[in-house]
């Protein structure tokens, strides 16, 4: 149920993350290795950051599979920024292969993509939509679980009236996942939720590895945190030592064998805030 790639720090070429890497974002869409099928080649999408001309995400995407658009190779090869979102997809049996059910999504200045499923969607979509304000529900223009939980954020932070922006950003994103729940238990629904999630909003993130309680592990997820990034003939790795650059990664399987991928703890959530400090806690939904 798809990959995706995120990136935080100095600006870098988008193909680094979706051409270069032995284990690029590409290469997954053809190849997964930590998915019992392989392909991923229901459309595929990139978000990216251009801070010096705007807040919000210039995002490109489309329903070919990644390893066959020309179009996305020579854009990664020249667009450089310091936020990035890539994402692969395999659709969700019923769903439809769709240019609006592409990740990611945008509302704002935020980024936003999925990993997993929302357990039982068709028989809890209508009271999931039921549960949003209007200029929420106004958000959704496809049909997937990814895009209702999405809104479901939205919804929540536009209710927040903290100080904050990276609690209102977790806290918001826990609201919206205990929503998911506590609609299916209330319906008698137990197919879990499978939920692994990246948002961002150019400064601040937050992404989580989550399954529903009593069932089985989440899906992968790694995190890998230096000073740089760099890949060359497709050796990639982040580099250490500088006190004034900072980079953050955070993939569905490693790019390359470069040892300082770690796997992000089930059921928790990392907070990457803009100053590149790193927080990461359980994620209680109830």
């Amino acid at each position: 149920m798809c990959r995706f790639v995120f990136y935080h720090g100095v600006p870098i070429r988008l193909s680094s993350l979706i051409t270069e890497p032995a284990h690029s974002i590409i290469h997954q869409s053809f190849h997964s290795r930590e998915r019992e099928e392989p392909l991923n080649g229901d459309g595929f999408g990139v978000g990216w950051y251009v801070p010096e001309e705007t807040d919000r995400p210039a995002i490109f995407k489309d329903v070919t599979p990644a390893w066959n658009n020309q179009n996305l190779t020579n854009l990664a090869s020249v667009v450089r920024s310091p936020c990035i979102v890539a994402h692969i997809r395999a659709a969700t049996p019923g769903l439809p292969v769709s240019h609006v059910n592409c990740h990611p999504f945008s509302w704002g200045r935020f980024t936003f993509a999925h990993n997993g499923e929302v357990g039982g969607f068709q028989a809890i979509r209508r009271s999931l939509q039921a549960s949003l304000g209007e200029e929420a529900f106004n958000l959704l223009t496809g049909s997937t679980d990814s895009e209702h939980l999405f809104a479901l954020f939205a919804d929540r932070y536009g209710q927040y009236t903290g100080n904050s922006r990276i609690e209102g950003m977790a806290s918001s994103l826990v609201d919206a996942m205990a929503t998911v729940e506590a609609i299916k238990m209330e319906r008698g629904i137990n197919v879990p939720s499978m939920l692994n999630l990246v948002l961002t909003d150019g400064e601040s993130s937050v992404i989580t590895r989550y399954a529903s309680p009593g069932h089985q592990q989440p899906h992968s997820l790694y995190l890998h945190t230096g000073s740089a990034y760099d890949c060359v003939d497709g050796v990639c790795h982040i580099r250490d030592g500088s006190e004034t650059e900072k980079a953050v990664l955070v993939a569905s399987e490693p790019l390359s064998s470069d040892v300082g991928w770690t796997k992000v703890t089930a059921n928790s959530m990392v907070l990457i805030d803009r100053d590149f400090t790193i927080t990461e806690r359980a994620i209680n939904v109830h």
